[in-house]
């Protein structure tokens, strides 16, 4: 990226995600060159993205509104609007964020690098997400 960025997230297309009976919406705010941010939005008692871990992108949530539980590798952390967590690489930055209400949405922003080659582990279906100039794809 060579130039700014300005977006406006009420004009900015949403897409809808569904996994395993899991509904949830990203609007993709911002995704310079080597970063990405976006809009999640999760529906009551769903999760986002399912539980993985990355090699090389780092990333971290502002919750926006709502109240979220994240299952980590130490175990849950129980999050509110305000709240900030920040996810390492590797096995010790294991993730998935729920919706812990059953009528709200959950509103967070996810920030992340954004490396031309990443490998996404999802250890609880024993599958890895590879991402890069010749392949991307979860196997």
């Amino acid at each position: 990226m060579k130039e700014i960025i300005v977006k406006n997230i009420h004009n900015t297309e949403e897409e809808i995600n569904e996994q395993n009976g899991n509904k949830f919406s990203v609007k993709h705010a911002v995704t310079p060159e080597r970063m990405h941010i976006d809009f999640v939005e999760v529906e009551p008692e769903n999760f986002a993205y399912g539980y993985h871990w990355h090699e090389v992108d780092e990333e971290a949530f502002y919750i926006i509104s709502g109240e979220a539980s994240v299952r980590t590798i130490k175990g849950e952390i129980n999050l509110k609007a305000g709240d900030l967590i920040a996810f390492p690489t590797g096995e010790e930055g294991a993730h998935v964020i729920r919706n812990t209400s059953k009528t709200d949405k959950l509103i967070y922003l996810d920030f992340g690098r954004n490396e031309k080659t990443e490998i996404v582990h999802f250890p609880d279906i024993n599958k890895i997400m590879a991402i890069g100039p010749y392949s991307n794809g979860i196997y």
